[in-house]
């Protein structure tokens, strides 16, 4: 469990202590966005992976169970995930001023083509919010919450922190862009700052969620020995 401990402080330092903050900022301007950016990659990829091969001893070892999920919650976990899959997958491939590199979406696509961002200003990170929330209440272990309550953290803070970095490169910019969408999926939506239609989302956006969510669905029990489905088993 040590092991894991050390790989969540770690993870969160990288993502909340440094990414979004002024310390990124004064690195950046020390050595450059391109190696920053070459260095936070390597990083966060080996942050993940120490985070994996963490969970997977500290789950052979003696662990506290603090609930057992009810029967219910895992007949809804799989419309649950599939929410989760819309988020990010939709997320990922809509034009986004808050994604990697893409702050002149606000200069060159119009308004329509921001799709599922008039749902949320992050859909991928509540995406990864959905699905770590759900995995906690599933599971009900200290090294599961642990684990996805780190990735739980890492996208609940991101949210906070890639909006304070878009302001403070963007401006008035940004407010504008800001006062028309929200954080909180919905917000701006019931507030009236912006108006739902489900055509802005495409549907081939809509299609690959429904084929990745199906695609997990199928695989879970071969990549993971759990069925995510109670009592199922494709094979």
């Amino acid at each position: 469990m040590a092991n894991l401990w050390a790989a969540a402080a770690f993870f969160l330092a990288i993502h909340i202590g440094v990414s979004g903050t002024r310390l990124r900022d004064a690195v950046v301007g020390a050595v450059g966005e391109w190696p920053y950016l070459g260095a936070f990659a390597l990083a966060s990829v080996g942050g993940l992976v120490w985070l994996i091969i963490g969970y997977n001893e500290a789950v052979m070892e003696p662990d506290r169970l603090y609930w057992v999920a009810p029967v219910g919650l895992k007949h809804m976990a799989p419309p649950v995930m599939l929410i989760a899959f819309l988020f990010a997958v939709v997320g990922l491939t809509t034009p986004n001023p808050t994604a990697f590199r893409s702050e002149r979406v606000l200069d060159t696509e119009g308004d329509d083509a921001l799709g599922i961002v008039h749902i949320t200003r992050h859909p991928f990170l509540w995406g990864v919010m959905i699905w770590s929330t759900l995995h906690i209440a599933m599971k009900g272990d200290k090294a599961s919450i642990l684990f996805f309550g780190t990735f739980l953290l890492v996208a609940a803070l991101g949210t906070l922190s890639i909006d304070e970095k878009r302001r403070r490169k963007l401006g008035a910019k940004w407010d504008a862009f800001a006062a028309k969408t929200s954080n909180l999926p919905f917000a701006a939506i019931f507030s009236k700052r912006t108006k739902f239609r489900f055509t802005r989302h495409g549907w081939w956006r809509i299609l690959a969620s429904l084929i990745a969510f199906a695609l997990m669905l199928y695989v879970h029990l071969w990549l993971f020995e759990v069925s995510p489905i109670p009592g199922w088993k494709p094979y």
